[in-house]
């Protein structure tokens, strides 16, 4: 007995469209990073004089400890004002987001902008062997999808 193969013929990689575009690609490598035991008070300092809205926590050999953001830093001025307490003394690793979700450099951009959506995150920070090496934000996925001009979604 004879089977037919009423499958389609395999189509062809369109070489027009060129290689995916991975994180890696948009990633910033150049950040400004926290200390666990730097003060709340210089991270805001630093927040505002930068203008970005949060940054990773790094120990002395450039491992990822956690995460700070404006967020972080109002909730410290309000438990500072209720309980009546300084400011002056407060230490980041007590107030930085310490459970982190990373993303792989080597992903597709448009699967990073899923993550995004699902995670409501405003960044992610990209660890390679323990180390953080970049960063990608919300506006990096959108300096992407603006370099593709909508031609190979």
């Amino acid at each position: 007995m004879a089977f037919k193969n009423y499958s389609a013929p395999k189509k062809q990689a369109d070489k027009s469209l060129g290689k995916p575009i991975l994180v890696s690609d948009y990633m910033t490598t150049k950040l400004i990073t926290f200390k666990p035991e730097q003060s709340v008070l210089e991270v805001m300092d630093l927040l505002i004089k930068n203008r970005i809205s949060g940054g990773p926590v790094v120990n002395d050999n450039g491992e990822l400890m956690g995460i700070i953001s404006e967020g972080d830093c109002i909730k410290q001025i309000s438990e500072s004002r209720y309980f009546n307490m300084p400011m002056a003394d407060t230490k980041v690793e007590t107030h930085m987001a310490k459970e982190v979700d990373t993303i792989d450099g080597n992903m597709n951009i448009f699967d990073a902008a899923t993550k995004f959506l699902q995670s409501k995150r405003r960044r992610f920070p990209i660890v390679e062997n323990g180390k953080l090496v970049g960063q990608i934000s919300q506006k990096d996925i959108l300096k992407a999808a603006l370099n593709q001009k909508g031609n190979n979604w």
